[in-house]
């Protein structure tokens, strides 16, 4: 490996743990925790290949990670009108909701929220072209049902890391 792509990967895995260090809320009966994981691929007895999400240790441009928010509501009244959202650090390009998560709304500035297909990016020429996963800065999700006392949800998404 050259010194340049050491230089990278080691930049990049610092830059994700810094990600890590910073829960996305944590006040108030509304607990939030912020989780980075990857894919970790081994072999099967039976010659298949399993794959399990594990705590993001070490990362290198082009792995898939998985940002999880765990939610709870630790107050003994419920909790509506819920809104979680959460930056997608420069370093990942967002890419989905993650599996068994519900699709969140999207923005391309922090501001404007919706489909990924509704949104559009101005260009350098000063026109406008449709918004793809890489130009994704924030995920939100809005709850629709109320977070009952004691209870709890996770949320995620996908992204790669550039």
């Amino acid at each position: 490996m050259n010194r340049n792509a050491k230089t990278i990967r080691l930049f990049a895995a610092a830059a994700l743990a810094a990600a890590l260090a910073t829960p996305a809320f944590a006040a108030g009966p509304l607990q939030v925790a912020s989780k980075v994981l990857t894919e970790k691929k081994t072999a099967a007895a039976d010659g298949t290949t399993r794959v399990a999400l594990v705590q993001a240790t070490k990362v290198v441009p082009g792995d898939k990670v998985v940002f999880v928010l765990d939610y709870r509501n630790t107050g003994t009244q419920p909790l509506g009108n819920v809104v979680l959202d959460n930056p997608v650090p420069q370093q990942l390009a967002y890419r989905s909701a993650a599996q068994g998560s519900p699709t969140p709304e999207v923005s391309v500035d922090g501001h404007t929220y919706g489909e990924l297909s509704a949104l559009r990016v101005r260009t350098a020429a000063g026109g406008t072209r449709p918004a793809s996963p890489d130009d994704v800065t924030h995920v939100r999700w809005r709850l629709t049902s109320p977070i009952t006392a004691g209870s709890h949800g996770q949320l995620a998404f996908q992204a790669v890391l550039k």
